[in-house]
């Protein structure tokens, strides 16, 4: 449904979209996360037809953005992260204009009623839109990207000062709207994406530098490389004791206390279930493993991770002797985030590889 291919787009001599390609299949969600200044807000405008590019392609089911704009933006629903509302109009005044701005051939009663119960404004549809909450201005905003039943709708940062409760709604407003259309969701919560989302890309300096399915992300969020142990035993001498053991990667005491029970955060290497080894090693000293709970990661390590290993092969790059100075002084903490980001970044190369090799071939 949606394609972008090789897209570049320089302001002077900064590149702020540095060959861009990835695609969105009908009826898919996806979360389009990066940092401030990552290119995300570029890319939206180039897709929307806002921005021209440097090069490359962006096309809506077929249609060329730049060839064809206007047959392209007939397929888009659009929510900037500021709603474009008229402030004195009433809701329903406001949705009858852009129902005639975007010349939609759809029964208007019908259609502007239809979309006003999917997203929940029927009550206020007769009020001034200065008058409203946050809340439902943001909702008069997604009735607006409804109008004339676009295939592809486009939200940037659709949530931001919305509370807990009107956050949940807008949540599952975007996901039962992505039964029926393709979504691109921008916005700077993650826990929002791991809700919603079907597939994270994650931008930054302008390369894509992680294209993941959401459910692959999860299920190794899950993991069971890192616990918090509570032992009964001398606290030194028993983190000195997981330090030292095989398999275990990092280890570190932390404050909470339980009697003469003390806690530890330690994380095992990969491929490694280092539950039964520990249980024998403490048994061996008659230090008894009084808790263990297994440790999730968040959605928010692994972004950081990959956007921090994105930085480092930028800077190995431009400077290959730094390598040297870069070596692991010990075990240390968030080795598996690190493996995961060095994974996932792997992964966006490879795709990258592949996009040019294809573009190479259709020139021969």
């Amino acid at each position: 449904m949606i394609k972008i291919e090789h897209l570049v787009k320089n302001y002077g001599t900064a590149c702020a979209v540095d060959d861009v390609s990835f695609s969105v299949e009908e009826g898919e969600i996806v979360g389009f996360l990066g940092p401030n200044g990552a290119g995300k807000s570029t890319t939206m405008n180039i897709l929307t037809g806002y921005l021209s590019s440097t090069s490359g392609k962006a096309s809506i089911a077929g249609i060329d953005i730049l060839k064809d704009p206007i047959g392209a933006k007939k397929l888009i629903g659009y929510l900037p992260e500021q709603p474009p509302l008229y402030l004195d109009m009433t809701v329903e005044e406001y949705l009858n204009f852009a129902y005639e701005l975007k010349c939609c051939k759809l029964d208007k009663r019908e259609h502007i009623s239809k979309i006003c119960e999917t997203v929940k404004i029927k009550e206020v549809y007769h009020k001034v839109i200065r008058t409203l909450s946050k809340g439902y201005r943001q909702r008069v905003g997604i009735a607006q990207a409804l109008i004339g039943n676009p295939k592809v709708i486009i939200f940037d940062e659709p949530t931001v000062g919305l509370d807990p409760k009107q956050i949940i709604e807008i949540r599952n407003l975007i996901r039962s709207l992505g039964r029926s259309h393709t979504v691109i969701l921008s916005t700077h919560i993650l826990q929002e994406v791991q809700a919603v989302c079907d597939r994270i890309v994650i931008i930054n300096k302008g390369k894509i530098v992680a294209n993941e399915k959401t459910e692959n992300i999860s299920r190794v969020m899950a993991n069971n490389r890192r616990f918090n142990i509570k032992v009964a035993g001398p606290q030194k001498e028993v983190l000195s004791m997981l330090r030292d053991t095989q398999g275990i990667s990092y280890a570190e005491a932390l404050a909470e206390r339980d009697g003469d029970a003390y806690s530890y955060m330690i994380e095992s290497e990969s491929g490694i279930d280092i539950r039964k080894k520990l249980f024998f090693r403490l048994a061996e000293r008659n230090w008894p493993l009084v808790g263990m709970e297994a440790l999730g990661m968040s959605l928010e390590d692994i972004f950081i991770s990959v956007v921090d290993t994105s930085e480092e092969k930028k800077l190995l790059r431009a400077n290959p002797y730094e390598r040297s100075s870069r070596k692991s002084k010990g075990k240390q903490k968030g080795a598996i985030e690190k493996e995961i980001g060095q994974t996932l970044y792997a992964d966006a190369e490879r795709q990258r590889s592949e996009a040019a090799e294809d573009v190479t071939e259709d020139e021969e």
